[in-house]
């Protein structure tokens, strides 16, 4: 087993990454998605054009240890509020993280709202992939 590989028990972490709303620019989160699987997680890609429910629903189907959103279309805010309150609605609860062109004003209200990390554009693979690693060491996912 590689060092980077994160076992969550006896299974290794489940990460799902999805590309929220009508954007279809999915270059990142294919990136992230094969960066992710070189680090020794299982990774459940969907593609783009994914819904609320869409994620949620295959977030619960696939039992993800970590739900992480593309979304470069300005509807992060609205996207951010309604899966949290479905998760939470479902009783499902697994860290969420977003990526992409987010303002940085609004990187405190998307915490607070449950966001657990924030990646904007230029941030380095390396970083994402250990700021997922200590997320989901420290929620004992």
């Amino acid at each position: 087993m590689s060092s980077a590989r994160l076992r969550t028990g006896s299974k290794v972490a489940k990460i799902l990454v999805a590309k929220a709303g009508l954007d279809g620019h999915d270059r990142g989160a294919k990136v992230i998605a094969r960066a992710l699987m070189q680090a020794g997680y299982e990774v459940i890609y969907l593609g783009v054009h994914q819904t609320v429910r869409s994620i949620v629903n295959s977030a619960i189907d696939e039992d993800a240890d970590l739900i992480a959103i593309s979304i470069l279309s300005g509807s992060h805010m609205e996207f951010a509020q309604d899966i949290i309150h479905m998760l939470k609605e479902k009783g499902f609860s697994r860290p969420v993280i977003m990526g992409g062109i987010i303002p940085s004003q609004d990187i405190p209200k998307l915490k607070r709202l449950g966001i657990q990390l924030i990646f904007g554009p230029g941030t380095s693979i390396e970083d994402i992939i250990k700021s997922i690693r200590m997320l989901l060491l420290e929620k004992k996912v």
